[in-house]
């Protein structure tokens, strides 16, 4: 038993070494004031070892009255993006001005520790947002569904002659992150991907088609609801089969799917390709905003490989910046897009590519891009 014993830990003690010699630990440590005696300090990243941006998920150890500390491992040579929160956006840290800060940064190459001074939070009442809504929304809240889904708000921004021009039918784009598209105060950090701002202006000068934007606000299950599982194909299910009747009939649309199209970045640039992939007879365009195709344990690369069929009759417009983890998505996109030319699509006609060599991965970045795919499916005389 004894030699066993010895065995195990010699077989096993090089593969605990290497995990080791892989993994970096980082101490985050946090002074601040102004926090009541029942308030904690939360970390919130880009990675799984930060909470996937939940703001409550990670919460730091309180030393002291005004210090808390949290040591992470991560994998060495990773770049990660955070923020520190009470538990909400609604809480997060700002600025002294009382403007929301850029996400902090760290490149994690060997064991650390960092100190940060935070001597203002957001207050829940607090209005720090971007930019404004322009234009008509009107929303149908707590949407419910007979699967497995949460119940979600929907955003419905109208063209700028809807309500004079009554006879007229519209073509509809559906986009996801609803919440964060349109008002800068139920966005993300409160930055909006401003469409409604582009499509009145492209409106207005007569370059695109009047058109109805339609935002599925995400949930907690955001993850799954946009990726390839049983709770993803429940989403597409959702939208297909309860949302577009619901748009179809409440507002006055094109519901062809020639004049049918979906967006979104990100993992929801994922599911919009999904969509459309899946349901050509239902949506005809696509746009895919810094997809996330294939990375860690998202793959959609195979999929599209493994197709027998037909040419899928699609207009996709796929984009990425070079910044962060724009840059770790890049490979899934070059593998999709070679997938796609292997299939008998042809670049430029029946899908464009755009590379913003300076872009992030963020909703500010999107904002700077959404006229392109607008255009591309939008033009007036298309």
């Amino acid at each position: 038993m004894k030699n066993l014993v010895v065995l195990l830990i010699f077989l096993i003690l090089p593969f605990i070494l290497f995990a080791q010699t892989n993994k970096v630990a980082v101490e985050f440590v946090v002074m601040t004031k102004n926090l009541n005696y029942e308030e904690n300090v939360f970390i919130v990243g880009n990675s799984s070892e930060l909470g996937n941006w939940q703001p409550d998920a990670i919460q730091l150890d309180k030393v002291e009255e005004n210090k808390f500390s949290k040591t992470i491992f991560f994998p060495v040579h990773e770049e990660i993006e955070f923020k520190f929160t009470k538990g909400s956006w609604s809480t997060e840290e700002v600025a002294e001005n009382g403007l929301v800060p850029a996400n902090k940064k760290l490149y994690v190459s060997n064991d650390t520790s960092v100190t940060y001074i935070i001597n203002r939070w957001r207050k829940p009442e607090e209005n720090i947002s971007f930019g404004q809504i322009t234009g008509t929304v009107e929303y149908i809240t707590n949407i419910k569904t007979k699967d497995e889904l949460l119940p979600r708000d929907i955003i419905i921004w109208l063209p700028p002659d809807y309500y004079e021009n009554v006879e007229k039918r519209y073509p509809v784009l559906y986009m996801h992150d609803g919440q964060n598209i349109i008002d800068p105060s139920t966005s993300f950090l409160g930055i909006d991907w401003q469409i409604d701002e582009t499509a009145d202006s492209l409106i207005r000068r007569g370059i695109i088609e009047p058109i109805i934007i339609v935002g599925l606000y995400n949930t907690s299950n955001r993850r799954k609801e946009y990726s390839e599982n049983d709770i993803g194909y429940a989403y597409i299910n959702f939208l297909i089969d309860d949302v577009k009747p619901l748009i179809d009939h409440k507002y006055r649309t094109k519901s062809d799917r020639q004049n049918t199209a979906v967006a979104g970045s990100s993992m929801g640039g994922l599911i919009s390709f999904m969509i459309a992939w899946e349901r050509p007879d239902v949506f005809s365009k696509a746009a895919c905003l810094s997809p996330a195709l294939k990375i860690r344990n998202y793959d959609y690369v195979d999929n599209v490989f493994e197709y027998k069929g037909e040419k899928k009759n699609l207009l996709l417009y796929v984009d990425n910046g070079s910044v962060g983890l724009e840059d770790s998505l890049q490979t899934g996109i070059d593998e999709m897009l070679l997938n796609l030319r292997q299939k008998g699509f042809i670049e430029n006609k029946d899908y464009i590519w755009f590379k913003d060599y300076d872009a992030k991965h963020n909703e500010n970045a999107w904002a700077k891009r959404s006229w392109r795919f607008l255009e591309l499916f939008f033009a007036k005389g298309n």
